[in-house]
Protein backbone atom coordinates (compact mmCIF):
# COMPACT_ATOMS: atom_id res chain seq x y z
CA UNK A 1 0.00 0.00 0.00
CA UNK A 2 1.95 3.46 -0.72
CA UNK A 3 2.41 5.60 2.27
CA UNK A 4 -0.48 8.93 2.46
CA UNK A 5 2.80 11.34 2.92
CA UNK A 6 3.58 10.56 -1.09
CA UNK A 7 0.17 9.50 -2.32
CA UNK A 8 -1.11 11.74 -5.31
CA UNK A 9 -3.61 14.45 -5.13
CA UNK A 10 -7.44 13.61 -5.52
CA UNK A 11 -9.32 14.66 -8.32
CA UNK A 12 -10.30 18.12 -6.15
CA UNK A 13 -6.70 18.57 -5.53
CA UNK A 14 -7.10 17.50 -2.02
CA UNK A 15 -4.82 15.66 -0.19
CA UNK A 16 -5.74 11.66 1.19
CA UNK A 17 -6.76 13.00 4.83
CA UNK A 18 -8.06 16.26 3.72
CA UNK A 19 -11.55 17.47 4.26
CA UNK A 20 -13.77 19.21 1.55
CA UNK A 21 -14.34 22.93 2.27
CA UNK A 22 -16.93 23.48 5.14
CA UNK A 23 -19.29 25.87 6.75
CA UNK A 24 -21.85 26.23 8.93
CA UNK A 25 -24.10 28.95 8.30
CA UNK A 26 -26.37 29.57 11.34
CA UNK A 27 -30.24 30.71 11.43
CA UNK A 28 -31.23 30.45 8.00
CA UNK A 29 -35.24 29.45 9.01
CA UNK A 30 -36.30 32.15 10.99
CA UNK A 31 -39.03 30.68 12.52
CA UNK A 32 -37.53 27.24 14.12
CA UNK A 33 -35.86 27.14 16.99
CA UNK A 34 -32.82 26.38 15.82
CA UNK A 35 -31.65 26.03 12.20
CA UNK A 36 -28.16 25.74 10.04
CA UNK A 37 -26.91 25.52 6.56
CA UNK A 38 -23.95 23.35 6.37
CA UNK A 39 -22.40 23.17 3.06
CA UNK A 40 -19.48 20.16 2.37
CA UNK A 41 -17.76 20.30 -0.78
CA UNK A 42 -20.71 20.13 -3.06
CA UNK A 43 -22.97 18.71 -0.56
CA UNK A 44 -25.69 20.69 1.32
CA UNK A 45 -27.83 19.49 3.92
CA UNK A 46 -30.50 22.48 5.36
CA UNK A 47 -30.95 21.45 9.31
CA UNK A 48 -33.85 23.37 11.17
CA UNK A 49 -34.74 22.16 15.09
CA UNK A 50 -38.41 22.25 16.50
CA UNK A 51 -39.82 21.96 20.06
CA UNK A 52 -43.03 21.04 21.09
CA UNK A 53 -44.25 20.38 24.58
CA UNK A 54 -45.02 17.03 24.36
CA UNK A 55 -43.46 13.16 23.92
CA UNK A 56 -43.80 10.28 22.74
CA UNK A 57 -47.12 7.74 24.49
CA UNK A 58 -43.79 5.93 25.87
CA UNK A 59 -42.13 8.40 27.87
CA UNK A 60 -45.36 10.11 29.09
CA UNK A 61 -45.09 10.37 32.70
CA UNK A 62 -41.62 9.54 32.87
CA UNK A 63 -40.16 13.43 33.15
CA UNK A 64 -37.58 12.73 30.24
CA UNK A 65 -37.74 14.57 26.87
CA UNK A 66 -36.56 13.36 23.43
CA UNK A 67 -35.01 13.85 20.35
CA UNK A 68 -35.38 13.05 17.02
CA UNK A 69 -35.06 13.62 13.47
CA UNK A 70 -36.42 13.25 9.81
CA UNK A 71 -34.09 13.31 6.82
CA UNK A 72 -35.31 13.87 2.89
CA UNK A 73 -33.87 14.65 -0.58
CA UNK A 74 -35.10 17.47 -2.90
CA UNK A 75 -36.11 15.80 -5.98
CA UNK A 76 -32.99 17.25 -7.59
CA UNK A 77 -30.65 17.07 -5.14
CA UNK A 78 -28.72 14.22 -7.24
CA UNK A 79 -28.01 14.13 -10.97
CA UNK A 80 -31.31 12.70 -12.07
CA UNK A 81 -34.63 13.64 -10.17
CA UNK A 82 -36.07 11.24 -7.96
CA UNK A 83 -39.62 11.76 -7.12
CA UNK A 84 -40.92 12.60 -3.49
CA UNK A 85 -41.26 9.84 -0.84
CA UNK A 86 -44.68 11.65 -0.16
CA UNK A 87 -45.35 11.07 -3.27
CA UNK A 88 -45.05 7.13 -3.38
CA UNK A 89 -46.52 7.16 0.24
CA UNK A 90 -43.54 5.74 1.62
CA UNK A 91 -40.29 6.04 2.93
CA UNK A 92 -37.13 4.24 1.62
CA UNK A 93 -35.51 2.00 3.66
CA UNK A 94 -32.51 4.12 3.54
CA UNK A 95 -34.74 7.28 4.49
CA UNK A 96 -35.38 5.76 8.04
CA UNK A 97 -32.18 4.40 8.64
CA UNK A 98 -30.24 7.55 8.10
CA UNK A 99 -33.32 9.55 10.59
CA UNK A 100 -32.49 6.79 12.80
CA UNK A 101 -28.73 7.25 13.02
CA UNK A 102 -29.21 11.03 13.25
CA UNK A 103 -31.53 10.46 16.68
CA UNK A 104 -29.58 7.85 17.94
CA UNK A 105 -25.71 10.60 17.66
CA UNK A 106 -28.07 13.24 18.98
CA UNK A 107 -29.46 11.53 21.79
CA UNK A 108 -26.36 9.89 22.52
CA UNK A 109 -24.84 13.69 24.11
CA UNK A 110 -28.15 14.89 25.45
CA UNK A 111 -29.66 14.91 29.15
CA UNK A 112 -33.08 13.94 28.13
CA UNK A 113 -33.98 14.74 31.55
CA UNK A 114 -33.24 18.37 31.42
CA UNK A 115 -35.88 18.79 28.55
CA UNK A 116 -38.50 18.08 30.91
CA UNK A 117 -41.23 16.75 28.69
CA UNK A 118 -40.49 18.01 25.60
CA UNK A 119 -39.33 16.73 22.41
CA UNK A 120 -36.64 18.52 19.94
CA UNK A 121 -37.13 17.42 16.22
CA UNK A 122 -34.51 17.71 13.98
CA UNK A 123 -35.70 18.15 10.56
CA UNK A 124 -32.21 17.26 7.45
CA UNK A 125 -33.40 18.21 4.15
CA UNK A 126 -30.63 17.93 1.60
CA UNK A 127 -30.24 20.35 -0.77
CA UNK A 128 -27.67 18.82 -3.08
CA UNK A 129 -26.12 15.35 -2.49
CA UNK A 130 -22.41 14.96 -3.48
CA UNK A 131 -21.79 11.70 -0.77
CA UNK A 132 -21.67 12.38 3.22
CA UNK A 133 -25.11 13.69 3.39
CA UNK A 134 -25.65 11.67 6.63
CA UNK A 135 -22.86 12.75 8.09
CA UNK A 136 -23.04 16.27 7.16
CA UNK A 137 -27.01 16.06 8.49
CA UNK A 138 -25.53 15.00 11.66
CA UNK A 139 -22.73 17.56 12.12
CA UNK A 140 -25.09 20.42 11.37
CA UNK A 141 -28.07 18.65 13.15
CA UNK A 142 -26.32 19.05 16.48
CA UNK A 143 -25.52 22.98 16.05
CA UNK A 144 -29.24 23.93 15.45
CA UNK A 145 -29.93 21.27 18.17
CA UNK A 146 -27.31 23.63 20.48
CA UNK A 147 -29.06 26.54 19.09
CA UNK A 148 -32.31 25.91 20.20
CA UNK A 149 -31.76 24.04 23.75
CA UNK A 150 -29.62 27.84 24.09
CA UNK A 151 -33.26 29.16 23.07
CA UNK A 152 -34.63 26.87 25.40
CA UNK A 153 -32.77 28.24 28.60
CA UNK A 154 -32.70 31.58 27.41
CA UNK A 155 -36.71 31.19 27.96
CA UNK A 156 -36.27 30.06 31.14
CA UNK A 157 -38.23 26.51 29.99
CA UNK A 158 -34.93 24.02 30.92
CA UNK A 159 -33.24 24.99 33.93
CA UNK A 160 -29.31 24.25 32.56
CA UNK A 161 -27.80 22.90 29.28
CA UNK A 162 -28.70 20.26 28.83
CA UNK A 163 -26.37 18.89 26.02
CA UNK A 164 -23.28 16.88 27.81
CA UNK A 165 -20.57 17.34 24.67
CA UNK A 166 -20.70 17.62 20.82
CA UNK A 167 -21.08 15.10 18.41
CA UNK A 168 -20.44 14.53 15.05
CA UNK A 169 -19.85 12.44 11.40
CA UNK A 170 -17.09 12.10 8.80
CA UNK A 171 -17.47 9.75 6.04
CA UNK A 172 -13.88 7.66 4.93
CA UNK A 173 -12.91 4.97 2.41
CA UNK A 174 -10.32 2.71 0.83
CA UNK A 175 -9.49 3.57 -3.03
CA UNK A 176 -6.84 2.69 -4.97
CA UNK A 177 -5.13 1.07 -2.19
CA UNK A 178 -5.03 4.51 0.45
CA UNK A 179 -7.27 5.81 2.91
CA UNK A 180 -9.41 8.47 1.85
CA UNK A 181 -11.17 11.22 4.34
CA UNK A 182 -14.62 12.90 3.43
CA UNK A 183 -15.58 11.24 0.51
CA UNK A 184 -17.24 12.74 -2.81
CA UNK A 185 -19.53 11.06 -5.11
CA UNK A 186 -17.13 10.04 -7.06
CA UNK A 187 -14.88 8.37 -4.32
CA UNK A 188 -17.79 6.72 -2.60
CA UNK A 189 -19.28 5.35 -5.38
CA UNK A 190 -15.70 3.34 -6.76
CA UNK A 191 -14.16 3.08 -3.31
CA UNK A 192 -13.51 -0.63 -1.98
CA UNK A 193 -14.39 0.38 2.06
CA UNK A 194 -17.05 2.45 2.91
CA UNK A 195 -17.08 3.89 6.54
CA UNK A 196 -18.78 6.47 8.70
CA UNK A 197 -17.34 7.55 11.94
CA UNK A 198 -20.17 9.63 14.27
CA UNK A 199 -18.10 10.24 17.25
CA UNK A 200 -17.90 12.76 20.33
CA UNK A 201 -16.02 15.83 21.08
CA UNK A 202 -14.60 13.23 24.08
CA UNK A 203 -12.91 10.80 21.79
CA UNK A 204 -15.94 8.46 21.99
CA UNK A 205 -17.87 7.14 19.38
CA UNK A 206 -21.46 6.55 19.24
CA UNK A 207 -21.67 4.75 15.75
CA UNK A 208 -19.40 3.21 13.14
CA UNK A 209 -20.90 1.70 10.29
CA UNK A 210 -18.18 -0.35 7.91
CA UNK A 211 -18.48 -1.95 4.97
CA UNK A 212 -16.14 -3.46 2.34
CA UNK A 213 -18.18 -2.86 -1.25
CA UNK A 214 -14.80 -5.09 -3.04
CA UNK A 215 -11.79 -6.11 -1.35
CA UNK A 216 -12.52 -6.62 2.90
CA UNK A 217 -10.66 -5.26 4.78
CA UNK A 218 -8.17 -5.73 8.24
CA UNK A 219 -8.15 -4.93 11.31
CA UNK A 220 -4.92 -2.54 11.24
CA UNK A 221 -6.49 -1.02 8.28
CA UNK A 222 -9.61 -0.28 10.48
CA UNK A 223 -7.39 1.24 13.07
CA UNK A 224 -6.00 3.46 10.31
CA UNK A 225 -9.39 4.58 9.32
CA UNK A 226 -10.51 5.47 12.90
CA UNK A 227 -7.38 7.49 13.30
CA UNK A 228 -7.75 9.43 10.38
CA UNK A 229 -11.84 9.73 11.28
CA UNK A 230 -10.76 11.51 14.40
CA UNK A 231 -8.73 13.78 12.47
CA UNK A 232 -11.83 14.77 10.20
CA UNK A 233 -14.14 14.85 13.92
CA UNK A 234 -11.37 17.28 15.18
CA UNK A 235 -11.72 19.76 11.99
CA UNK A 236 -15.90 19.35 12.59
CA UNK A 237 -15.98 20.79 16.13
CA UNK A 238 -14.00 23.31 15.47
CA UNK A 239 -16.32 24.11 12.72
CA UNK A 240 -19.19 23.87 15.13
CA UNK A 241 -17.56 26.05 17.42
CA UNK A 242 -16.99 28.49 15.35
CA UNK A 243 -20.25 28.61 13.86
CA UNK A 244 -21.91 28.44 17.47
CA UNK A 245 -19.83 30.96 19.00
CA UNK A 246 -21.29 34.19 19.78
CA UNK A 247 -25.00 32.44 19.85
CA UNK A 248 -24.71 29.96 22.61
CA UNK A 249 -22.87 30.89 26.29
CA UNK A 250 -19.45 30.86 26.05
CA UNK A 251 -19.20 29.06 29.40
CA UNK A 252 -21.36 25.96 26.91
CA UNK A 253 -18.29 25.85 24.42
CA UNK A 254 -16.05 24.65 27.30
CA UNK A 255 -18.72 22.19 28.52
CA UNK A 256 -19.03 21.14 25.54
CA UNK A 257 -15.32 20.05 24.65
CA UNK A 258 -15.62 22.07 21.79
CA UNK A 259 -12.50 24.30 23.23
CA UNK A 260 -10.43 25.98 20.27
CA UNK A 261 -7.18 23.33 19.12
CA UNK A 262 -5.34 26.53 20.20
CA UNK A 263 -6.86 27.35 23.46
CA UNK A 264 -6.83 23.45 24.36
CA UNK A 265 -3.12 23.34 23.39
CA UNK A 266 -2.42 26.73 25.78
CA UNK A 267 -4.62 25.16 28.15
CA UNK A 268 -2.80 21.56 28.57
CA UNK A 269 0.59 23.18 28.16
CA UNK A 270 -0.31 25.33 31.28
CA UNK A 271 -1.37 22.67 33.52
CA UNK A 272 1.73 21.04 32.74
CA UNK A 273 3.82 23.92 33.54
CA UNK A 274 2.05 24.45 36.68
CA UNK A 275 2.53 20.88 37.84
CA UNK A 276 6.50 21.93 37.28
CA UNK A 277 5.66 24.95 39.44
CA UNK A 278 6.83 26.82 36.39
CA UNK A 279 4.69 29.85 34.53
CA UNK A 280 3.44 30.09 30.93
CA UNK A 281 4.51 33.53 30.36
CA UNK A 282 8.24 34.19 28.71
CA UNK A 283 10.94 35.97 31.42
Amino acid sequence: MPTISHAPPRADGRGPLDLREVTIVCDRVPHAEGSCLITQGRTQVLVTASVEARVPPFLQRTGLGWVTAEYGMLPRATHERSPREAARGKQTGRTVEIQRLIGRALRGVVDRSLLADRTITLDCDVLVADAGTRCASVTGAYVALALACASLTKARDVRANPLREAVAAISLGVAGGRILLDLDYSEDSTADVDLNVVGTSSGRFVEIQGTAEREPFDEEQLRRLLAAGRKGLTALFAAQRAALTGRIPDEWLETLKLAAPAQAAAKKSRSALARRGGSSRRA
